[in-house]
């Protein structure tokens, strides 16, 4: 049985990644929630904010909520996020040891799960999560699209 991506986290995704484009960030977000459906952590892209290259949303939200649960694994918890995870982000997935990692746009130039070098299927990675995309990828690529073309 295929689980279901709740569209209330990913419309929380969808948010964070609206508000990383406000402030001048390539509009992702992203969202890990419990087993249990308790929203541990959520962030957006603030890798300019910060002049910090990997202020990923995946990895402030991972961040967070490892921080809220005093644990370096999220075991049995999902991540939503709005583009493909780069591999950067994959790995931090892989590591922290998410349950389902749920995502809207594939990302062809720089992802790392279904895209370049599908980071969960090497002989080194350690956790693949279950892999579920295409999750509001309309609204997703709509929002990279219009942050792209404001900057042409």
């Amino acid at each position: 049985m295929t689980p279901r991506a709740s569209n209330g986290h990913m419309a929380r995704a969808l948010a964070e990644a609206a508000a990383a484009a406000e402030r001048g960030e390539v509009p992702v977000g992203a969202v890990v929630v419990s087993s249990d459906g308790v929203v541990l952590g959520s962030a957006g892209n603030r890798t300019r904010e910060t002049c910090d290259p990997i202020a990923h949303a995946e990895i402030l939200a991972i961040r967070e909520a490892c921080r809220r649960l005093g644990s370096e694994r999220l075991v049995g918890c999902d991540l939503y996020v709005t583009l493909e995870p780069c591999p950067m982000c994959a790995a931090a997935i892989s590591f922290a040891r998410i349950r389902r990692l749920y995502f809207g746009a594939s990302d062809p130039k720089g992802g790392g799960v279904v895209s370049g070098p599908r980071i969960f299927t090497q002989p080194t990675c350690h956790h693949a999560p279950d892999v579920y995309d295409g999750i509001a990828e309309d609204e997703a690529s709509a929002l990279l699209k219009s942050f792209f073309a404001g900057r042409r």
